[in-house]
């Protein structure tokens, strides 16, 4: 239809004529969808096609985040197919990437620089991750590195790659982190016996464990905060 054609729009209406006159704040989530969608249908624009997904994931893009490119097509939109599902999948990702690098090279000062830092590069898998981050004696990140992958409710953990990582990137400080991809921040058993074992382990080596965190949507919890840390 002709009236849904984005190039019969007014020119302060079109998604990337307005992001170049007005900025790319003046933008909604459609509308930026729109410019990675690129082309709409017969039918519908860029930006009605963006709309639609929108509303199929609860005009949450937090929640097509966490959809994979077969998943954003069983969405059955009409307009998107695998190549505009993988596009607008890598766009999303880029951005979550970017902030998990937010912090890379920088001296975390307290919990919540290092709980924002694996919060953001780990709220949106669905797998559990048990990651390590390693720190000089400054507090100057070295690097961080994903230790293990397990299923949707645990990880295991091996203490001896933990400590090796640490000796080989001569970090004298570290802070552990996993995910609950349930949502839920309370710690099991299990990972109160794999923060004392690596504590302990770690202090062999003059290597302190500054936290384990628990990172999930709703926040994280911190062992350091509640005393946990031997």
């Amino acid at each position: 239809m002709k009236t849904n054609n984005i190039k019969n729009w007014s020119e302060d209406d079109r998604p990337r004529e307005k992001l170049m006159l007005k900025g790319i704040d003046a933008l909604s989530n459609s509308e930026l969808l729109a410019i990675i969608i690129n082309n709409g249908t017969k039918d519908k624009s860029a930006v009605d096609v963006a709309k639609e997904l929108l509303q199929k994931c609860n005009n949450s893009l937090h929640y097509l985040s966490k959809l994979s490119a077969a998943e954003i097509i069983k969405l059955k939109v009409k307009g998107i197919g695998n190549a505009k599902a993988i596009s607008i999948l890598s766009a999303l990702h880029l951005a979550i990437r970017k902030d998990s690098e937010l912090l890379k090279k920088e001296k975390i000062t307290n919990t919540t620089d290092a709980a924002l830092f694996f919060k953001n590069l780990l709220q949106h898998k669905t797998i559990e991750l048990f990651c390590v981050m390693y720190l000089n004696t400054a507090n100057h990140v070295i690097c961080y590195e994903t230790i293990s992958i397990g299923g949707i409710s645990g990880t295991v953990v091996d203490t001896r790659v933990v400590l090796q990582k640490a000796i080989e990137n001569k970090a004298t400080k570290i802070i552990l982190c996993h995910n609950h991809p349930s949502g839920n921040l309370n710690p099991s058993m299990a990972d109160k016996k794999v923060t004392q074992q690596i504590s302990q382990a770690a202090k062999l080596h003059n290597i302190e464990v500054l936290d384990h965190l628990i990172v999930s949507e709703e926040g994280y919890y911190s062992f350091n905060e509640k005393g946990e840390i031997i």
